[in-house]
């Protein structure tokens, strides 16, 4: 055997040493990262986990009330002192109002007079056309209970004479008995006659006569 033909063969040997070990060093890693994995795996499911609670601590005890102390009065307390500021004294402005001349007054005509009131209607009184009222009564009108009772007195009669000149009222007042002022309404009405009051177109209106007094006496 040449000397060349030993040099090939001794570096084909080293060669194959080299990947015999590269091959069996690979083997050997899987081996070990495979088991090694294994047993953490298992490691980790024997595990259990318990939760662990924390005690709390126990609660703290209130302190004890205090001693009765003396009531002592807070110290008064002073106002702080006021400080017056003097204000400024604000500028006099001068204003000047500007001249208006005077302003004549208006000439006021002199009120009309009043007119003068329109004169009243002229009317004419209601006259008796028999005299006067105590005409119309004689002895022969004296009631018969007033006799009987010696009633006396004087009447004073109020007629109303309507536009046709009759009585169509009567008012009498007086010291005379009721009788007696009843008996003088009763002639009066029946037995007096008036021209009726006009007025001032000449027409004829009511109105009233009187007062007229009418005596009654009893003959002695």
């Amino acid at each position: 055997m040449s000397y060349a033909q030993r040099n090939n063969l001794s570096g084909n040997r080293t060669l194959s040493i080299i990947m015999t070990a590269i091959v069996v060093g690979g083997l050997l890693f899987v081996i070990v990262t495979g088991l090694a994995y294994n047993v953490v795996k298992k490691q980790v499911e024997n595990l259990k986990v318990i939760d662990v609670e924390e005690t709390p601590p126990p609660p703290e005890e209130p302190p004890p009330p205090p001693k009765d102390m003396p009531k002592v009065p807070p110290p008064p307390m002073a106002p702080p002192p006021i400080i017056r500021m003097q204000a400024p004294e604000p500028p006099i402005q001068v204003v000047e109002s500007p001249v208006i001349p005077p302003v004549a007054p208006p000439i006021m005509a002199p009120p009309r007079p009043a007119p003068p009131p329109a004169p009243a209607p002229q009317r004419s009184q209601a006259r008796s056309l028999t005299g006067s009222l105590q005409s119309s009564f004689t002895n022969d009108d004296y009631p018969p209970s007033a006799m009987d009772n010696n009633e006396q007195g004087s009447v004073a009669v109020t007629l109303t004479i309507g536009p046709s000149g009759r009585v169509t009222g009567c008012s009498a007042v007086g010291n005379a008995s009721s009788t007696l002022k009843n008996a003088t309404c009763r002639i009066a009405t029946a037995r007096a006659r008036f021209s009726p009051a006009q007025d001032a177109n000449g027409n004829p209106i009511s109105t009233s006569y009187g007062p007229q007094t009418v005596t009654w006496r009893l003959a002695e």
